[in-house]
């Protein structure tokens, strides 16, 4: 083999490296979009039948509820009864509202509390170095 041909077999590799790196980057491509497509599918299934559960549950509260009216109405009068346990679930959403607020005004804005002050140190350093006593 001469030179000329070591040449044209190192370019025809690098070819060929080229092209199958090209391939293999295609089906990797392929392959992940495939795996996207079935996970959406599946989260897609998963969240309609949550949406069915939710319905469901909320169906049973109300049947739930509709027992409790038919319970007290046999020592209260009908209409007292449904006043009563209409008063019991509203005074329960309140409860959640409160609990709801509580936890929502913990969490709201989704930063850390002293990550301002951090960045507007690291600002401060990164500006007038000298002025930094932590070394």
């Amino acid at each position: 083999m001469n030179s000329q041909d070591d040449e044209r077999s190192v370019a025809t590799l690098v070819g060929d490296l080229a092209e199958q790196t090209s391939r293999l980057v295609k089906a990797e491509a392929r392959l992940a979009a495939q795996e996207m497509t079935s996970k959406t599918k599946r989260a897609l299934f998963g969240t309609g039948a949550f949406g069915v559960a939710g319905l469901l549950a909320f169906y049973g509260g109300m049947v739930l509820l509709a027992c409790a009216v038919l319970g007290l109405a046999t020592v209260l009068a009908p209409w007292l009864a449904a006043l009563v346990v209409g008063a019991a679930v509203f005074v329960l959403a309140g409860i959640a509202a409160l609990v709801g607020k509580s936890q929502l005004s913990k969490g709201v804005p989704p930063v850390p509390d002293d990550m301002g002050d951090r960045v507007r140190e690291d600002i401060r350093i990164m500006t007038h170095p000298k002025k930094d006593v932590r070394a």
